[in-house]
């Protein structure tokens, strides 16, 4: 067997929760490439939908459901339908998630139940639902989707740092009860990601001046640039492949050096040096509460 066949997961059912666009997409499409059949849920029926037609766009036959992770019922019935039709789940993305952005003195206690349901209890959801048959085959990948969070604090964010520090301890906990077993449990740490989603904060000012959040992230990332989807993918299909059977309990940052860097100051950077971002991924505009 060549190198490159260590990153093959041909025939692998791949699991991608809210997989139907944005970074599940580009998670979903890295490791179908690499040979995987890909699986993936939303709450919606018509997210479901449109998330079918862009896979089919892109070659991939994919099977959609729908299915809230916070729900431990739907899951296991989700997991069951998918074993019946495919087979048992070898990998699994834990991908869906949502962040409220709201002062902490203003937050909500049910505000702050939605993120950790979400966030760091669906996860733990998903992974149980598929770690019995994962045990019997003998192997498996779980990864989670993390985030800069896991790592700093930031104003607004007090539910999603809590849900993604708490997600980054689930993962190495995983890690500790079922090694043994041939799974892997790993993490991934997206930076700031140009998607639709994150486009308004990189529009230009009305004076045709840089936005000051946009200058802000690229003082702070010695890229100084924005992510793209594409740069997610190679981790993703390394971390799902058999290349990183030894590799377990860690979190891996894509964040262009955000978290290595104190940064400098945003009024020295030299903006003429910047290229346009380019949004790589098939993303569909949803809003989050």
């Amino acid at each position: 067997m060549g190198i490159l066949d260590e990153f093959r997961v041909d025939g692998k059912v791949a699991w991608i929760t809210g997989g139907s666009y944005g970074l599940g997409f580009a998670y979903a499409t890295a490791l179908a490439q690499a040979g995987a059949k890909i699986v993936f849920n939303d709450r919606k029926q018509e997210l479901v939908e449109r998330g079918i037609e862009a896979y089919k766009a892109e070659g991939i036959d994919a099977y959609g459901g729908v299915c809230d992770v916070t729900k431990e019922d739907e899951v296991q019935k989700f997991v069951a339908d998918v074993k019946e039709k495919l087979g048992p789940i070898d990998i699994l993305i834990n991908n869906a998630g949502i962040i409220k952005r709201i002062p902490m003195i203003d937050m909500t206690v049910d505000q702050w139940d939605q993120v950790i349901n979400v966030d760091l209890t669906g996860p733990f959801i998903c992974s149980k639902a598929v770690l019995p048959d994962m045990i019997k085959m003998g192997h498996g990948k779980i990864i989670n989707a993390c985030s800069m969070m896991s790592e700093l604090g930031r104003e607004t964010v007090s539910a999603y740092a809590a849900a993604k520090g708490g997600l980054k301890m689930l993962t190495k906990n995983i890690c500790s009860e079922y090694g043994q077993y041939n799974i892997q449990c790993n993490a991934i740490g997206p930076g700031y990601i140009a998607t639709p989603q994150t486009a308004a904060l990189r529009e230009k000012q009305p004076d045709g001046s840089m936005n000051p959040f946009d200058r802000f992230i690229r003082s702070k990332t010695p890229a100084q640039r924005w992510g793209t989807t594409d740069d997610l993918k190679g981790l993703a299909l390394f971390l799902a492949s058999p290349a990183s059977d030894f590799i377990n309990g860690q979190v891996i940052y894509i964040d262009g050096g955000i978290l290595a860097y104190i940064g400098q100051d945003p009024s020295q950077l030299d903006e003429s040096k910047f290229a346009e971002v380019k949004e790589q991924d098939k993303d569909i505009k949803v809003k989050v509460d």
